[in-house]
């Protein structure tokens, strides 16, 4: 006689039974041909081939301005900022040591001309004696040898003549020089530009014996110079007058368009190492990174109209290698390499799902998209990350 089922087993039958059916339903739904690829598109999009770097802004022509007087600064008649012109008075030296060389100067060259005034009489008086010595001699009045002494009288005294001119032309000489630094106490803007630096206070000493002290700089704000620095992997890529433009922190989205004026041959070097013969007005910064990338300049030229662009500003630079408007494009990502660089191998999805591998001829790249030249056409979904399929 069989038990009737109880309640826990007919509950426990029902349990495994719907299990059963779930795990069905999910594996009825799973893919046949595993998940479906990742697929971008072929478009047609504008395409820019560029170099990029970082640079520093600095004015294209400044001048540094020092002293070649010593003394105390009376008047500095200037600001940092201030626009000044060529010929302007920018500072003044107490001048009293100057000019007190000046007045010893003259002074000695009056002394000195008064002396050689006195030896032109004196040469007056020789010729004079060493005449009446030759007429007296004649008549056997003189003895010979004082005809001699009134000649060499008359050689002396010529001696002295020219001893003293000399004399004057050393201090006449001598005067200039000490004109000229009492002249350099004022010193004259050399050009017109802006103060953009300023070195000294009113009241300073400056000892200009054994260095120029440097006063102040005076620059041109345009046009200004972009000294850009470019690794050695991409330098190959600059060429001098090719098209390039920058971005500022402060400017936004503004673009400034230039081309490419020099090249440096050689990188900059630490200042401890050598000389930064040439270099940028302000620091650079070094040829060499701690990876050991090597670094090179390049200088490009913008006007600067309206002073949006200041010194020592950083920039991004885009030196334009090669452009293309509303070409063929592919993302770079689904474009495999191949040992030609104008090819490339591309995995195309056909309509019936499966994939057939391309060779396509490319153009420019910038690093996102690829310009497709011939091998592929508009609106062509290509995969990515797909095993490289048999040509079909």
């Amino acid at each position: 006689m069989k038990r009737a089922p109880t309640p826990r087993r007919t509950l426990l039958l029902s349990a495994t039974g719907l299990l059963a059916l779930a795990c069905l339903a999910a594996w009825a739904t799973l893919p046949l041909n595993g998940p479906a690829p990742s697929t971008v598109t072929v478009t047609r999009s504008d395409i820019e081939s560029s170099v990029t770097a970082l640079g520093t802004l600095q004015p294209r022509r400044y001048v540094d301005v020092g002293a070649q007087a010593s003394g105390q600064i009376r008047n500095l008649a200037v600001e940092v900022g201030e626009v000044v012109h060529k010929g302007q008075l920018l500072v003044e030296i107490d001048p009293s040591m100057q000019q007190a060389r000046v007045d010893a100067g003259r002074f000695s060259i009056d002394n000195l001309k008064a002396e050689l005034a006195e030896q032109r009489a004196q040469f007056q008086l020789a010729q004079q004696q060493s005449t009446r010595q030759r007429d007296l001699a004649q008549t056997g009045a003189t003895r010979a040898e004082d005809v001699q002494a009134a000649q060499a009288q008359v050689k002396v005294t010529e001696a002295r003549i020219a001893k003293f001119q000399a004399q004057i032309r050393q201090a006449e000489a001598s005067l200039r020089s000490d004109q000229a630094e009492l002249g350099y106490t004022r010193i004259y803007a050399p050009m017109d530009g802006t103060v953009v630096a300023l070195d000294a206070r009113q009241g300073q000493t400056l000892n200009a014996q054994q260095q120029t002290p440097l006063i102040l700089r005076i620059a041109k704000l345009s046009p200004m110079t972009v000294w850009a620095q470019v690794s050695e992997a991409d330098i190959g890529l600059v060429k001098a007058g090719m098209t390039a433009y920058f971005t500022t922190l402060a400017g936004g989205k503004r673009r400034w368009t230039s081309t490419v004026r020099q090249i440096l041959p050689i990188p900059p070097r630490p200042l401890d190492q050598t000389s930064q013969g040439g270099g940028s007005p302000a620091s650079v910064s070094a040829g060499t990174t701690g990876s050991q990338v090597v670094q090179y300049t390049v200088l490009l030229d913008v006007d600067n109209p309206d002073g949006a662009l200041m010194a020592e500003m950083t920039t991004q630079v885009f030196f334009v290698a090669g452009q293309a408007q509303q070409v063929l494009t592919a993302p770079s990502a689904a474009l495999d390499s191949t040992d030609d660089d104008t090819l490339r191998l591309a995995q195309v999805l056909q309509a019936d799902g499966k994939v057939e591998q391309r060779q396509v001829r490319v153009g420019l790249s910038d690093r996102l998209r690829t310009q497709v030249l011939d091998g592929l056409r508009e609106g062509e979904r290509l995969v990515i990350g797909a095993p490289v399929a048999s040509g079909g």
